[in-house]
């Protein structure tokens, strides 16, 4: 039963993970993509045809124009389609049918937070371009200079995995949250994060199963990324209900 405002915990409490939670996540998500093809098949496609169109147009403009692209586009439709594909999930583990009108609908009422969720990563992503501008100023690396390329790459690297390192925690459980809860976003990040940090293991090796699966998809020409991104979605959706106990929280009907 849900509590009311005045006596829910600031952070949503978390478990603690095994090891091998990743790979029962993916299992679950499977037997989801399976029990909605069709469905899955609609969101995979545009997932795809979004990534083919953005890919080619950022790459016809040149390389500062991909950032642009990147940022102003598919960042703010991105967090959309997860709720979408969330919505399956949830429907299936509730014991009925999900439908793309259902999806639709969980994507009108949680727009506002998907919108903050979508800001908060677009600030993360400029400062992260930011950050590997000021490298590049800092320390520029001459033909030759293999102490400069040295120090470039390894503070490039280390920026890098501090920014993607955010990122991921940040947006690990956050969406799947909004999608199941009355939450606002700022409680979903924060706890999202707590999650991450209480399990560190074993979201590193889901973070790592995430980029491999994903380089797979882009791998495939774009194809692959029809099974893979719904899949991943209904295994976040799966990893969100195992770790976080939201029940303090009142259901999106």
């Amino acid at each position: 039963m849900s509590e009311s405002a005045d006596t829910r915990p600031f952070v949503v409490p978390c478990t603690t993970l095994r090891l091998d939670a990743p790979q029962r996540w993916l299992r679950l998500g499977w037997q989801d993509l399976r029990h909605a093809p069709r469905l899955s098949a609609t969101f995979g496609v545009t997932i795809m045809l979004l990534s083919v169109a953005i890919s080619a147009f950022a790459w016809s403009l040149g390389r500062f124009a991909l950032l642009a692209t990147l940022l102003s586009g598919f960042v703010f439709i991105a967090p959309l389609l997860a709720v979408g594909l969330y919505c399956v999930s949830r429907e299936l583990e509730a014991g009925r049918t999900p439908t793309l009108s259902d999806s639709f609908t969980l994507v009108r009422r949680v727009v506002g937070q998907a919108g903050v969720f979508a800001l908060a990563l677009l600030i993360i992503l400029l400062l992260w371009s930011r950050a590997g501008m000021m490298v590049s100023a800092f320390f520029p690396v001459q033909s030759g200079e293999w102490d400069s390329l040295v120090d470039y790459l390894a503070l490039g690297s280390l920026f890098g995995a501090i920014f993607a390192s955010l990122t991921f925690a940040t947006a690990a459980f956050s969406l799947p949250m909004i999608a199941d809860r009355d939450v606002d976003m700022i409680t979903a990040c924060i706890s999202s994060v707590n999650a991450v940090l209480r399990n560190k293991k074993v979201m590193l090796l889901w973070a790592a199963l995430i980029v491999l699966l994903t380089i797979i998809g882009f791998a495939t020409a774009f194809i692959g990324l029809i099974v893979i991104m719904p899949w991943l979605a209904y295994a976040a959706w799966h990893g969100y209900r195992e770790t976080l106990d939201a029940s303090s929280w009142p259901h999106l009907d």
